[in-house]
This record gives structure tokens, sequence and C-alpha cells, in this order.
């Protein structure tokens, strides 16, 4: 029997390379992204085109608000910090923290696994190069595996354990881009920027650009990014 899982994707370099290693072990990917009210909406068409690329099984674009609660530089009109040093982006939660967001997205990835009987959920997340968001910790992808198999049908009747796998969560930025190169990604079709310009070009300079240029660097492969 073919195996299915539910992938979260962004269309920036850790979604993408999550998605070609569950399809390198045999997955049948359900890819879905969020039109959540972010001011880097383009990067749901790079989504689009990694799917259709990639060959998943399916894409959905599920809409939801956040921008209703804002507190966050990506749903709010508040600038995006720009040009910080490691030090800085080292130092606690930035402002480009979006409140409980990957809780939302897992909820949702959750309630189509459920409906598809997929035992496994695919997220990009990573603890090492990040910008300290709290949602992108090992602690917190237990705890929520936890409660994941605590609150489905499947869980509680015994059919199948939900795992919720992180295969980038101890990797570098850097080693993250060797493992995407080996499999085949293409990243020029990529976004990471927080705050893009209209005809989707990089801005260059805040912490999600600058974090993906020291990774190409520092992989020794070449950045494809159009930054501005």
């Amino acid at each position: 029997m073919t195996k299915k899982a539910v992938l979260l994707l962004s269309g920036g370099i850790d979604s993408t390379t999550t998605l070609a290693i569950a399809l390198s072990e045999g997955y049948d990917a359900y890819a879905m992204s969020f039109r959540y009210g972010q001011r880097h909406e383009v990067e749901l068409a790079c989504a689009e085109n990694i799917a259709k690329a990639m060959g998943v099984k399916q894409h959905s674009v599920v809409d939801i608000d956040l921008r209703a609660f804002g507190a966050s530089a990506l749903t709010a009109d508040i600038d995006v910090p720009k040009h910080r040093s490691d030090a800085e982006m080292g130092e606690g939660i930035p402002i480009t923290y979006v409140p409980a967001r990957n809780t939302i997205f897992l909820s949702y990835a959750l309630a189509w696994a459920e409906v598809l009987a997929a035992d496994t959920i695919f997220i990009g997340v990573n603890a090492v190069d990040y910008s300290g968001y709290p949602d992108c910790r090992p602690e917190y992808i237990r705890a929520y595996e936890t409660m994941a198999n605590l609150a489905t049908r499947a869980g509680v009747e015994g059919e199948t354990e939900l795992v919720i796998r992180t295969p980038l969560i101890d990797k570098t930025k850097a080693e993250i881009i060797r493992i995407g190169a080996q499999l085949g990604v293409d990243y020029g079709i990529t976004l990471s920027c927080y705050d893009p310009g209209a005809d989707g070009s990089a801005c260059g300079s805040c912490d999600s650009c600058l974090l993906r240029k020291r990774g190409f660097a520092e992989a020794g492969i070449p950045d494809a990014t159009c930054y501005r």
C-alpha cells in the first residue's frame, strides 16, 4: 500500500527540501499551504510551482485570516526588521513571529491527514538556523504529536498512530541546502523573503534572506535568488 503524508508547504527552502525527502521515501505527498494574510503572499505562487514541479498528489491552499489578530510584522503594519546581526537574530523572539501559526497550520494538516487516513505529517521546522520561533522546537513538536493522538478518532480507536516528521529540525541551513541539492531540488523556484517586492524579488536584508544567503555560501552552492 502506498504511504500517504500531509506536508506543510510554504514555498521556502525548508519545506521544499522536506517535500523532496518525503517523496524520496516513497510517500504520496498531499501538500497544504496557507493564505493567512501574510505580507509575503507571493510565496503561494512559489508553493504552487513547487507542487507542480515535484509531482505532489494534491495541493490545497487554505484561506484563514491571521491579520484579524496581527501582532506580527508578517500580518500587521509593522516594519520587517532588516540588516540584523547574528547576535540580534539569536536574542529573543522576533516581531516576525506569527502567534500560534504552526499550531494552527498543524491543526489543519491533522484534520486533512485524518480524512485521508494518512499517518504522517511532514513539517520543515528547524531549531538551528532559525529566528527564535517557539513553535519550531523539538519539545513543541513532541507535545503536539502527543495531543494529536489524543484528539483524533484514529488515535483513540487505536487504528493508527500519527507521526509528525521533522527531518530538518537539527540541520543547519547549509546542510539543508546540500540535502536538497542531492535530491534534485530547484531552489530557484523557492522564496524565503519576509518582505518581497511585487515582482517577487527578495529584499536581501530580512532575517530569512540573510540566513538563506549564508546557507548557500556555506554550502558552496550558487544562490539563484533574485535580490533587489
